[in-house]
C-alpha cells in the first residue's frame, strides 16, 4: 500500500517540472535558536526548511512555484516572460533570473508607491540590481491596489508588438504556483520522518498566499496533524486569508484532493506597521537568525516570519516537545536595501 507521501508524490508527477529549482531543498535544525529562546521560558525543537537554497538567481521560495508553472510558458512557445511587483521584489528577482536561464525576454512592472523608498539605495541594490543583471527590462508604474492589472496590460502591449508574452502572476500566486507548494510538504514529511519526528506545525511568513495554500493541500494529504500557520506580513489579514482559500481551493482541484478552509490559519498583529516596512521585532529577528544560524533573511518577507513564530514562541503556543518547521522563503538580496537598520 502505497504511504500518503508516496500518493501525494504520484499526483504531483501529473504536473511536469522544467528543473529549475534545486529540489528537495535541507531541512535542518535550528539548535542554537532554539536553545536561545528557551532561556527565556518555553521553546520547542525548531527547523528551518531552506527554500532559500533553490539555486538559480540567489533561490526563494517563487522557483519552486515557477518551477512548474513556467513548463506553461514553454509549452504554448511563449518568448518573453512578464510580471511585477515592488522595486525590491523577491518574486520579480526570480522570474526574471528564470527567464535568463530559459533564454527568454523579461519585461516587469514595477510598483511605485506601494511603500515609501526606505533607503537612498532602495532602488539601486539589492534585487533592483539584480533584476537589471539579469537582463529584465523594467516598467515604472503607479501602485494602484490591483496586483495583477498592470502586468495584464504590459502583456498586451507586448502582444500588440508581435510578442508571444506568458503571464507570471504577482508572487507567483495560482492554483499551479500553490500546486508546487504542496511538493515542498512532501519534502517535509519524507525528510522528517527521516529525521523521527512529525512537525506539530509548519511557520512560514505569507503574503500573496499562494504558497501558504500548497503547504495547507500538502498538510490535509500527508501530514494531517501539523498545522499550517502563515504569519501575515502585509497587514491585510483578510484579503491573504481569501486569497489562500481560492488559491488552495483551485489547487486541490488540480490535484483531486480534498480542501478544508478550517485548515486555514492566518496570524494577524505580527506584521509591523505595513508592508515593507520593519519594526523592532523583525530587526530582532534577522539579528538572531545571522547570529545563531547563519540565516541570512529579509526584513519584507521571511525576516517577518521568523518574527512571527518568535512572538508566538514567547506567547507559550507550543510545547518544547513539539517540533516547529520555519519555511524560509528566502530574499536576502532585499536585506542590502535595509542595509541602515543594521548600522
Amino acid at each position: 500500500m502505497l504511504s500518503s507521501v508516496e500518493r501525494l508524490t504520484r499526483r504531483l508527477a501529473r504536473f511536469p517540472r522544467l528543473g529549475l529549482a534545486h529540489l528537495p531543498t535541507p531541512l535542518e535544525p535550528m539548535k542554537q535558536l532554539t536553545a536561545h529562546l528557551a532561556k527565556d521560558g518555553v521553546c520547542p525543537r525548531l527547523w528551518v526548511k531552506r527554500e532559500d537554497c533553490t539555486g538559480v538567481g540567489l533561490g526563494g521560495n517563487k522557483l519552486r512555484k515557477l518551477d512548474y508553472v513556467l513548463s506553461e510558458a514553454i509549452a504554448a512557445g511563449a518568448d518573453t516572460l512578464v510580471s511585477g511587483g515592488v522595486v525590491q521584489s523577491n518574486s520579480q528577482r526570480q522570474v526574471a533570473a528564470a527567464a535568463a536561464r530559459l533564454g527568454l525576454d523579461c519585461h516587469l512592472a514595477v510598483y511605485h508607491g506601494r511603500l515609501a523608498p526606505p533607503s537612498p539605495d532602495y532602488g539601486k541594490t539589492g534585487n533592483a540590481l539584480l533584476n537589471k543583471l539579469f537582463g529584465a527590462i523594467l516598467h515604472d508604474v503607479p501602485w494602484n491596489g490591483d496586483r495583477n492589472g498592470a502586468i495584464r496590460d504590459l502583456a498586451e502591449r507586448l502582444r500588440a508588438q508581435g510578442r508571444k508574452p506568458y503571464i507570471v502572476p504577482y508572487g507567483v500566486s495560482s492554483p499551479l504556483g500553490a500546486v508546487a507548494y504542496a511538493s515542498a510538504v512532501a519534502e517535509i514529511a519524507a525528510q522528517a520522518a527521516a529525521l523521527g519526528f512529525t512537525p506539530h506545525a509548519i511557520v512560514h511568513c505569507t503574503g500573496s498566499a499562494a504558497t501558504q495554500a500548497g503547504l495547507v493541500v500538502g498538510a490535509r494529504a500527508c501530514l494531517p496533524d501539523t498545522k499550517v500557520v502563515g504569519i501575515d506580513i502585509d497587514a491585510e489579514p483578510e484579503r491573504v486569508r481569501a486569497d489562500v482559500l481560492r488559491f488552495g481551493q483551485g489547487a486541490a482541484d488540480l490535484l483531486e484532493q480534498p480542501f478544508i478552509p478550517e485548515d486555514v490559519e492566518v496570524v494577524a498583529g505580527l506584521a509591523g506597521p505595513g508592508y515593507g516596512v520593519p519594526h523592532a521585532a523583525t530587526i530582532e529577528a534577522i539579528r538572531l537568525g545571522a547570529r545563531l544560524e547563519a540565516l541570512v533573511l529579509d526584513p519584507v518577507y521571511s525576516g517577518k516570519g521568523l518574527a512571527g513564530l518568535i512572538s508566538l514562541i514567547r506567547a507559550g503556543r507550543w510545547t518544547a516537545e513539539q517540533n516547529i518547521v520555519f519555511v524560509h522563503t528566502g530574499g536576502a538580496p532585499a536585506l542590502f536595501a535595509y542595509r541602515h537598520l543594521f548600522d
